[in-house]
């Protein structure tokens, strides 16, 4: 058995998982919370936030901060506002970068910028920032070249609102099934009675044996005769191998 997690999200993959997992010889699989409709979750717990991106071309050799810090206080006002629309009390986090590269490049490389007020000596703090960049990606600057910014980035956000998951206690359990139903079993080639479990109604702790089924509001997840299901303490369904 290989020592890897399979992780299944969406409509469909928690139905398919264990025996996905049987035939590439995974022994655990992880079903989030939330499993079906994890973008949908994701959005709405993301952080209010807008970018806008605005082209100017400024080269460093005759770099005028109060043209930087005009475009740039505008950028702010604008996506402030469409984020205020949404969180209008909360607290505001800023982030600039610009695409830059040496004069003749065809391609720009992102820096990302200090969130101040520039001076005239800010551009030799961002030749630097620049040129640290530059080396991360291709080992090592070309000095004596100018330095050119094309285009502004501006993101500001307001805090992700709620937790992703909070740990609970664990509380060992046997639950009970809701229902008994038909599922075909690929081992056997035929149908067999198995145990309908609602999510719901499992705490962390709760053991289940396959074959069964876990159903929920946007999907079920299949726990096959090779696999035991437990409820792990963020309510995840951790299916685990059997040794058999």
């Amino acid at each position: 058995m290989r020592p890897r997690t399979l992780i299944a999200f969406g409509g469909a993959a928690p139905l398919h998982a264990t025996r996905v997992a049987e035939k590439l010889g995974i022994s655990r699989v992880l079903i989030p919370v939330n499993a079906g409709i994890g973008s949908a979750v994701g959005l709405l717990r993301a952080p209010v936030a807008y970018e806008i991106v605005r082209g100017r071309l400024i080269r460093l050799s005759s770099f005028e901060p109060d043209v930087a810090n005009r475009l740039l206080a505008d950028m702010r006002a604008e996506a402030e506002a469409i984020v205020r629309r949404a969180a209008p009390d909360a607290p505001i986090a800023e982030k600039r970068s610009a695409f830059m590269r040496y004069r003749g490049q065809g391609h720009e490389i992102a820096v990302e910028l200090p969130v101040r007020t520039f001076s005239g000596a800010d551009r030799v703090t961002i030749t630097a920032l620049f040129e640290e960049a530059y080396r991360r990606l291709y080992s090592r600057p070309i000095p004596g070249v100018d330095i050119e910014i094309l285009s502004w980035v501006i993101t500001v956000s307001a805090p992700a609102q709620g937790e992703l998951a909070r740990a609970m206690p664990i509380r060992p359990s046997e639950p009970n099934a809701r229902a008994r139903r038909p599922l075909f079993d690929p081992h056997d080639g035929a149908f067999a009675e198995v145990p309908i479990y609602w999510r719901n109604d499992l705490g962390p702790g709760a053991k289940i044996a396959g074959p069964a089924v876990i159903a929920e509001d946007d999907t079920s997840t299949v726990v096959s005769a090779m696999f035991e299901a437990q409820i792990d303490k963020f309510g995840y369904i951790a299916l685990n191998r059997r040794d058999v």
